[in-house]
């Protein structure tokens, strides 16, 4: 009888966890092992509609292997008509006592960090977005060139709301 109690509650719990009526676009692509300083992780999207406001997030998926506090990202939006808007991004991926943030009951934590708020899609067609890092170890000119611990990079869109 346990396990069929189990079952459904974990069939539940699914379901809710699961139902995300908030999200226009949400992809995630694999980071294989390290992420290379030369990877671009690239999201190509079609908004809905060029009326709305949206809200911008990056998702990052991380394990105890990442071993920083921060995490400076390149982020670029290609926009239909030949236009680049490009930031230079940095997110606390742990608290002072080393604590990686995020959500996660593993040893993956995810992030869900904000890009850009209010956000209006209004040139039609095809937005390309990339993603890739930009890190440095404290004290050195050169980057990182392998990153280790993060293993998957996400786009999320969302409506914004008042």
């Amino acid at each position: 009888m346990p396990n069929k109690f189990s079952w459904i509650v974990l069939s539940i719990g699914l379901l809710v966890f699961s139902c995300d009526s908030n999200q226009i676009f949400d992809e995630y692509k694999s980071v294989p092992n390290q992420w290379n300083k030369d990877s671009l992780i690239s999201f190509t999207v079609t908004p809905p509609d060029s009326t709305n406001l949206y809200n911008l997030f990056i998702n990052i998926r991380n394990t105890n292997d990442y071993k920083y506090s921060n995490l400076f990202l390149i982020a670029e939006i290609n926009f239909p008509n030949g236009k680049t808007v490009k930031d230079t991004l940095e997110y606390q991926m742990a608290k002072p006592d080393g604590t990686l943030l995020g959500e996660g009951f593993s040893d993956i934590k995810e992030n869900k960090l904000w890009y850009k708020e209010a956000v209006k899609f209004d040139e039609i067609g095809p937005y390309t977005i990339t993603i890739q890092h930009v890190m440095r170890n404290n004290g050195e000119v050169e980057g990182v060139d392998n990153l280790e611990g993060i293993t998957d990079v996400g786009f999320r869109i969302e409506p914004a709301t008042n």
